[in-house]
């Protein structure tokens, strides 16, 4: 009879896929907790383990650095971060445990020799205790340490926001994300959802900023029959922010440009009461096959999706044919390293930069698609400044027929409106991070 799997095993096996094959976390995870029979309790663990050995994988190093005098194989180092993590970071779970696990998962897939080895350094670790971050003295190293970023991109935010915000970053990206989930008010009021989820199981509340918004407390709204029947989406409040900053009114005609999965695009065609037309295009034909099932499911009958580069709209579409246009560009994803911190440690400086050539050009296309007037958003998931203030200002100099205006938020996030646009930090309103900003098509006059 095949021996089951226990909880860490099954956590390092995700930890060890999530490294090798740069698989992002909450799929897998996602994945595993459906195939997986796990009670709530250890389904809890698995999801812990995973994530925290994962977010924490730079300071975990530096706490198991004394304590190895040679590199181990991949899947052994990932069980000894998987170890201590538990024992720095997990109050709750015996020392003893952790030990007996470790070396039991080591057995299992290793030899004497591994087993001895693993068992060795926990306990010289139990013993000894891990080495304390105030030792190092570059101020932006410890921070990259304490927070668990590359060294590489501490310094880049060190340069952008200074060290005190540097280090509120790190830390706030190490903080569990919540799930918060839209209204479709086009089906169902606010009130009524959050009744209709607690008779299903599930505890929602009011978001304070944004109207349409709902914060979950307990429980998974994807399985329920609200979600199903169309009655609301899974969606970070930080990215609702872009349909209000298109300043929507009914009957307009709209280009979503990067639209997959279709979160945004929905909101776009339930802003506009399920009026006018949102098309809504991505690179990757099926991924617009989501968009539609999306606008299915959400009852939304003025969606329609093509499959084609943001950055050849223009030979689909005539000039001037929006009212409005948004551009969520692909980007790194540095905004959203709560839920996907798996991101930090795939991605280059050199990825920033071409990222950033790919953003201005699919700007410089949808711009001539725009009518006078009309509004051009553009958004991105990161907080990287080259990805987000510079990719603006340098559209703006290629294209004085544009002029940046303030960007229209809920009335309870006027706190968060600095300079042009807006650069929503996880320290904000402990959301995603999230850029915004929106650029007016004037008249050659003007």
């Amino acid at each position: 009879m095949k021996k089951q799997k226990t909880v860490r095993a099954i956590a390092l096996e995700l930890i060890i896929k999530i490294e090798n094959n740069q698989s992002y976390s909450h799929l897998l995870i996602n994945d595993a907790l459906k195939k997986q029979k796990l009670n709530q309790l250890d389904k809890g663990l698995l999801t812990e383990l995973v994530y925290g050995t994962t977010q924490r994988k730079i300071t975990l190093d530096y706490y198991l650095a004394p304590f190895l005098n040679k590199e181990p194989d991949n899947w052994v180092k990932n069980l000894l971060r998987m170890s201590v993590y538990q024992l720095t970071f997990l109050d709750k779970v015996p020392e003893h445990a952790i030990l007996n696990e470790a070396g039991d998962i080591a057995k299992d897939l290793g030899h004497q020799g591994v087993t001895k080895f693993v068992n060795g350094v926990l306990r010289n670790v139990i013993r000894k205790g891990v080495p304390s971050i105030d030792l190092i003295k570059d101020p932006v190293q410890k921070i990259a340490v304490e927070t668990s970023l590359p060294e590489w991109l501490a310094r880049r935010w060190a340069d952008q926001y200074g060290l005190e915000k540097l280090r509120e970053i790190g830390l706030a990206f190490l903080v569990a994300p919540h799930q918060s989930i839209r209204v479709n008010q086009t089906e169902i009021r606010a009130e009524q959802l959050i009744k209709e989820l607690n008779d299903q199981g599930i505890t929602a509340t009011r978001n304070e900023f944004i109207d349409e918004a709902l914060l979950v407390e307990k429980g998974s709204v994807a399985e329920t029959k609200a979600y199903k029947d169309g009655k609301c989406s899974i969606q970070d409040e930080s990215s609702m922010l872009v349909a209000y900053a298109l300043q929507l009114e009914d009957n307009l005609t709209v280009l979503d440009a990067c639209a997959a999965p279709g979160g945004k695009t929905t909101h776009i065609a339930e802003k506009m009461h399920g009026t006018g037309m949102v098309h809504a295009l991505d690179i990757h034909e099926k991924k617009t096959k989501l968009i539609d099932q999306a606008a299915k499911r959400l009852q939304l009958l003025n969606i329609r999706t093509a499959h084609l580069d943001a950055r050849t709209a223009s030979t689909m579409f005539e000039p001037e044919t929006f009212d409005r246009i948004l551009v969520d560009a692909p980007c790194s994803g540095f905004g959203v390293l709560r839920r996907k911190p798996d991101i930090k440690y795939a991605k280059t400086e050199k990825d920033i930069h071409k990222l950033a050539e790919i953003q201005l050009a699919i700007l410089d296309d949808v711009s001539q698609l725009v009518k006078e007037n009309g509004i051009l958003v553009y958004s991105t998931c990161t907080i990287d400044k080259e990805e987000n203030e510079t990719v603006l200002r340098a559209f703006l100099e290629k294209h004085s027929e544009f002029a940046l205006e303030p960007v229209v938020l809920p009335e309870k996030l006027a706190q968060i409106k600095k300079d042009d646009f807006v650069q929503l930090l996880p320290t904000d309103i402990g959301s995603d991070g999230f850029f915004v900003s929106s650029l007016r098509k004037v008249s050659p006059e003007k």
